[in-house]
């Protein structure tokens, strides 16, 4: 294995544990609306569940800040990556996938064009 390909499976760990920790955020998010709406639809005081609640919103802040030491760590990476003299590494989203275009109305292809019209 040359250095290339052990530089591209650090990379490829990163943007993984970055995908997971963003996961783990919108699903976090998630459970704590579904505890307001099962509590609003039950008709309960906010007082119930205000605990777990609590518990919850501190979790998401706790990935927030995982999310921010992933960050921080790429930023090193980065770093170390040209002190090794690896040449150019990549920036932005690597996968380049139909995802990218989610936000994108049917048949526009570039949204500059799209937001003048």
């Amino acid at each position: 294995m040359d250095r290339k390909e052990v530089v591209a499976g650090v990379a490829n760990e990163l943007h993984a544990t970055e995908a997971a920790v963003d996961v783990a955020i919108t699903q976090a998010t998630t459970l704590v609306q579904s505890m307001i709406g099962a509590r609003t639809m039950m008709k309960l005081s906010p007082v119930v569940g205000a605990s777990s609640q609590a518990k919850a919103m501190a979790a998401i802040a706790a990935l927030s800040e995982a999310r921010e030491a992933l960050v921080a760590c790429h930023n090193e990476l980065a770093k170390d990556h040209r002190r090794l003299g690896l040449g150019a590494y990549a920036v932005g989203i690597l996968d380049k996938s139909d995802d990218w275009d989610a936000g994108r109305p049917p048949g526009v292809t570039n949204l500059d064009e799209h937001r003048a019209a």
